[in-house]
């Protein structure tokens, strides 16, 4: 398959995966939302979480209700996504390849989360839980210096991660989540296609895929949806 025909045919699965959940729970509460945070990185030049190379990011979103634990979150997430060799080399092969980049990335997705407590039941004192989400995404990025491969700068993400919530009023409550975008793409660094055979400083491992990540604090402002008339004599 394509990939400009692969890419399409993601769009129309969340695009309708979007409407099928808010239409078919319209009696539930929505509730729209924004966040500050950071991204960050894993690939070719740096193999494990670095919060040296955080980058500021945010995110609006829209969610939707469907049970007590389960809600369906739609979102747009963007920021600045960077590393370098020199700032903290993996190797004497990093020192000498003194790679880095600095690219802006934007994020669609729709996930599902799950709610461990039962925290929106108002006869309850507890005002927190803790909670999992996961689902799929697109996403783009731009900015990519003397690009050294062709390829679509839109991909797919599979976002996944977990957080806390906590309600400072029947409106309002704010989360704290970290989410892992594992991606099947190895040029967010623009360092790929080595020799397997042998080690090259110049370029990295084709084979090793690279991602992303996002930390962040949200807000979120709840809204009680009317639902649809019915006829009162069926």
């Amino acid at each position: 398959m394509l990939p400009g025909i692969k890419s399409h045919l993601v769009v129309a699965l969340l695009f309708t995966l979007v409407i099928t959940t808010c239409a078919g729970q319209i009696r539930q509460r929505s509730e729209v939302g924004i966040g500050l945070g950071t991204f960050n990185y894993t690939g070719d030049l740096v193999q494990n979480y670095n919060f040296k190379f955080s980058k500021p990011a945010f995110t609006v979103f829209y969610r939707n209700n469907v049970s007590k634990v389960i809600s369906f979150r739609a979102s747009i997430t963007a920021g600045k996504l960077g590393a370098s060799d020199a700032a903290a080399p993996i190797d004497a092969f990093a020192v000498k390849r003194n790679a880095s980049f600095d690219i802006f990335l934007m994020e669609i997705s729709g996930v599902y989360e799950y709610h461990f407590l039962d925290w929106r039941d108002n006869k309850r004192r507890l005002r927190f839980t803790p909670y999992l989400f996961a689902g799929l995404g697109l996403f783009t990025i731009s900015g990519v210096p003397n690009k050294t491969e062709q390829y679509s700068n839109v991909q797919l993400g599979i976002p996944f991660g977990g957080g806390i919530k906590y309600v400072i009023n029947p409106k309002y409550y704010l989360s704290l989540e970290f989410g892992v975008r594992k991606t099947f793409f190895d040029y967010l660094d623009n360092i790929s296609d080595s020799d397997p055979s042998f080690k090259n400083y110049q370029y990295g491992n084709k084979f090793d895929y690279d991602t992303y990540y996002f930390l962040g604090v949200t807000i979120t402002k709840t809204f009680y949806d009317i639902p649809c008339p019915t006829n009162p004599y069926k």
